[in-house]
């Protein structure tokens, strides 16, 4: 059978989740095209497959046949892909471990989806995001990442409380900073065993009241020319030398 209305419960359901609050209400969201259908296949988190009528796809999960027009409305893309699946949203694991990275308020959702992959390369344990920061099940966010937030624990949390947790773990806590602090490349290997890294907005950077609460404050040091750089080329660079 393939729906063919756009009226159909169940497309006007997978369009709602193009928005954050219909994802919060129902703990789903979707995926588009066949690299992230499989990463999501692997996690086990796929609901049901939406397939344009006549595709095929050998995965053993329930499917729903819809027509091109169907597929064109729940889309995000310029150019839909012919294979999507709804999902259920990734559980958060409380084991922490000993490599965090902390997102404050990062805004766009190439940066964040950008930063989770270079997360995944440098081998974090767990990232926060905080109160603020682009919704991890943002389409654009999703598509960023190749499929990597499918292998990350990722965790939402009121950043100063959290702060106050780790100090109370014993876990040195790291500022990025455009000013001043150490060269990031100066870090002793001891220094690199465990820590939590914080990254700011793009705009603003990591705020005062974070960074009060931060043990050191690292800096990548370049040509005195350029000001700064794009938080998720700066989180990458910070996260290739903590990973030496």
């Amino acid at each position: 059978m393939v729906i063919t209305s756009l009226d159909n419960d169940k497309v006007k359901k997978y369009k709602k989740l193009k928005q954050r609050k219909y994802r919060e209400e129902y703990n789903e969201f979707i995926v588009e095209g066949m690299h992230l259908v499989l990463e999501a296949y692997k996690s086990n988190l796929i609901v049901e497959l939406i397939m344009e009528e006549n595709e095929a796809i050998p995965l053993p999960c329930p499917y729903t046949y819809v027509t091109r027009e169907i597929i064109e409305d729940i889309s995000t893309m310029d150019t839909p892909p012919n294979i999507m699946a709804l999902c259920k949203k990734i559980p958060e694991q409380n084991d922490l471990g000993k490599k965090l990275l902390i997102l404050d308020e990062i805004q766009d959702p190439g940066n964040l989806g950008t930063i989770l992959r270079s997360a995944k390369a440098f081998d974090i344990d767990t990232i926060i995001l905080s109160e603020n920061t682009v919704d991890l099940y943002n389409p654009k966010v999703v598509r960023a990442t190749q499929g990597m937030l499918f292998h990350l624990n990722i965790i939402n949390k009121e950043l100063l409380p959290f702060l106050d947790i780790l100090k109370q773990k014993e876990i040195p806590i790291y500022g990025s900073s455009v000013d001043y602090g150490i060269d990031v490349c100066e870090l002793e290997k001891k220094d690199k065993e465990k820590y939590a890294l914080i990254v700011g907005n793009e705009g603003n950077g990591v705020r005062n009241s974070v960074l009060e609460k931060c043990d050191k404050r690292l800096y990548i040091k370049m040509n005195e020319s350029v000001e700064s750089l794009n938080v998720a080329i700066a989180t990458s660079i910070l996260l290739y030398e903590l990973n030496k």
